[in-house]
């Protein structure tokens, strides 16, 4: 059910440019109290930045961090389903009666069972290039910092990092080869940017304590690296099998990746 949440829900619109008229919700609004963190990329990714946002947003989960996102094709559906669907809020560029895209229409049924979906414009309201960059604006606003793992110039991630240092947001980038991610390395050329070199010593930092592995989930710590489905298989087969069937886990392309941890 769509409900509209009163303004003092959200302080963070205070970092917007114009504050919103009002804010329309679906699902758990208890996750805006929590510690958040924005993820955002193209909508191409290369496996390298596939592989790397899914263990970042897997890993902030496990940590109790919400993880925000735009409910986009590419680097924001990958950040949404690596927390799983109920620790994630994804923020619409439509009315929030139009499940936009198309492809990730089971994800954002999902989000809107589990988690939380949110949106800037009433019912009705289509896909427009008017929407996206207010959507943007809204996705960078909640995030205590922004994670931008991938991004070309001039694109609608552009703009995300240009929201983000109006607001002086924290900002972090996937290290990239030359002429490869132009946004982000030109991000850290500026000194605009910090390069995440260690995944857990990153989140170890921004949760201000050691990460340590949890025992009883030792087989999901594992496939937090993505090994292929022989070395996974050779090593864990009973719990292959039962963690895939209870879709804790997916193959694609001969490698494990965890769908939700919890």
């Amino acid at each position: 059910m769509i409900q509209q949440l009163n303004l003092d829900q959200i302080p963070q619109i205070s970092l917007m440019k114009k504050t919103p008229k009002h804010i329309f919700a679906i699902g758990d609004v208890d996750l805006l109290s929590k510690k958040k963190v924005s993820i955002v990329g193209t909508r191409k990714p290369t496996q390298y930045t596939i592989e790397l946002t899914h263990q970042i947003s897997a890993k902030l989960a496990s940590n109790n961090i919400v993880v925000v996102s735009g409910a986009a094709m590419g680097v924001d559906a990958i950040a949404h389903k690596a927390a799983g669907c109920s620790n994630t809020i994804a923020v619409a560029g439509t009315g929030l009666d139009i499940r936009y895209p198309a492809i990730n229409k089971t994800l954002i049924e999902n989000i809107e069972q589990n988690g939380l979906m949110l949106s800037l414009f009433k019912n009705q309201t289509p896909p427009t290039r008017y929407t996206f960059p207010i959507r943007n604006e809204l996705v960078v606003a909640l995030g205590d910092i922004l994670i931008v793992t991938q991004a070309d110039l001039n694109s609608g991630t552009s703009r995300s990092i240009e929201y983000a240092l109006k607001m002086n947001k924290p900002i972090y980038v996937l290290p990239h080869r030359l002429q490869e991610s132009k946004a982000t390395n030109l991000l850290l050329a500026k000194q605009q940017a910090k390069a995440i070199y260690d995944i857990d010593l990153f989140i170890q930092q921004i949760t201000n304590k050691p990460q340590t592995k949890q025992t009883s989930n030792s087989f999901l710590e594992y496939c937090l690296d993505n090994p292929t489905y022989d070395e996974a298989m050779e090593k864990y087969p009973n719990q292959v099998f039962e963690y895939e069937l209870s879709g804790k886990i997916e193959i694609k392309m001969g490698k494990v990746f965890v769908v939700s941890q919890y």
